[in-house]
């Protein structure tokens, strides 16, 4: 179990018929409670989706009593019917679950620009209402899927007492803030929505916010944590913010590995920085270097690649005095070629690119991938 895994929770996952595909589409999650404490980080795009316009404002008050999910749609670009869809299956879920429709965050994901039909959204949350179930985690993971191809899920389980569990979707348009993603992450321990926030940007900044896939940010992006309190154990704040960390970073994981078409993780750690934020912006220039990303997928470490991007940003740092490793070979000191390339083997999924500025003791890794035939394919052929 996952969304489910902490108690005072339950979850189901069905067909609405919004996919083409006939495959489930909608989820929900209920909080049952006795606490209803929630938290949530958004995308930082200008440009949101009506659910996440909806979801801000249910948010005020940090009380959530449910979640409602759905793929095949991401009910944004689609004006004041868009918005009133969203209301409605708000509604829907409140007169269902006998909650006020101010405590539903709402979800979408899938096309922008073409509308949701509501009678198929409404009926669905029928359907789900009535199958809501404490075993059904990987149902409703499932349900959010896109371009996925497999559900992710992620738990914790603290020998004090309480859990942490989440499920998370996303495949594409994997970059800050947040990706294309959708996560619950859900617990049951004693926590306020102050606390509970405090510890969700702590934890999405070190690893959601770190992902960049291929440099794309979505409209949509929604990472929502809620507490039950059922377990009746509080935690301390370095408790619960590190196992909250670490399943965030179970998910961010999983969401990398499943990149659109990708062939090749990496993981581009950056040491002595002058500051976290120069490791930040060092790393991710390299991963949004298209040209080191096609080299990558090409199995070539042309290192090059690296300290070109490297010198676009306003780190500090010595062009001259900088060295990298890849996949554990050393192939440049101080701005010179090293080791021979050649001894670099990029044949493994997973690839390790270390650039040491030797300006500072800061540092940070960024997630991404290799740019390949397929993802160009799929996202040429998405909107089919």
């Amino acid at each position: 179990m996952s969304v489910t895994a902490a108690s005072g929770f339950a979850a189901a996952g069905v067909v609405a018929g919004l996919k083409a595909s006939g495959r489930r589409d909608l989820a929900l999650v209920r909080n049952l409670g006795p606490l209803n404490a929630a938290a949530a980080v958004f995308t930082t795009n200008r440009c949101k989706a009506n659910p996440v316009l909806w979801s801000q404002q249910v948010m005020q008050d940090g009380v959530v009593s449910a979640i409602v999910l759905n793929s095949g749609g991401a009910n944004c670009y689609t004006g004041s019917q868009g918005f009133q869809v969203t209301h409605a299956t708000a509604e829907a879920v409140a007169t269902e679950l006998g909650v006020s429709a101010g405590d539903v965050l709402v979800c979408s994901t899938g096309l922008i620009g073409e509308q949701l039909p509501l009678d198929k959204l409404v009926a669905g949350v029928t359907t789900a209402a009535n199958a809501l179930a404490r075993d059904a985690g990987l149902g409703a993971a499932e349900a959010i899927m896109t371009t996925d191809t497999r559900a992710k899920e992620a738990q914790f389980r603290s020998p004090n007492g309480w859990t942490v569990g989440g499920m998370a979707k996303g495949a594409g348009m994997l970059a800050p803030g947040l990706a294309t993603m959708l996560v619950v992450v859900t617990t049951d321990a004693v926590l306020t929505s102050g606390r509970l926030d405090a510890a969700l940007r702590r934890a999405t900044r070190v690893t959601f916010d770190r992902l960049d896939s291929d440099g794309c940010m979505s409209t949509n992006d929604t990472v929502a944590l809620l507490a039950s309190g059922a377990s009746g154990v509080e935690p301390g704040d370095e408790e619960f913010a590190l196992a909250l960390t670490a399943v965030c970073r179970d998910l961010a994981e999983q969401l990398q590995a499943d990149a659109e078409g990708a062939s090749h993780d990496i993981a581009i750690e950056v040491v002595n920085a002058a500051s976290e934020d120069d490791a930040v912006v060092v790393g991710r220039a390299v991963s949004r270097s298209n040209l080191f990303k096609a080299a990558i997928f090409g199995n070539d470490p042309n290192w090059g690649r690296v300290l070109a991007a490297v010198g676009t940003t306003d780190a500090e740092f010595d062009p001259y005095g900088i060295d990298v490793a890849i996949n554990g070979v050393q192939v440049c000191t101080s701005g010179e070629p090293d080791q021979p390339r050649d001894l670099v083997d990029l044949t493994p999924r997973a690839v390790h690119v270390l650039i040491d500025l030797h300006a500072g003791d800061e540092t940070a890794t960024i997630l991404t991938n290799d740019l390949t035939h397929d993802y160009v394919h799929e996202n040429s052929a998405y909107a089919s």
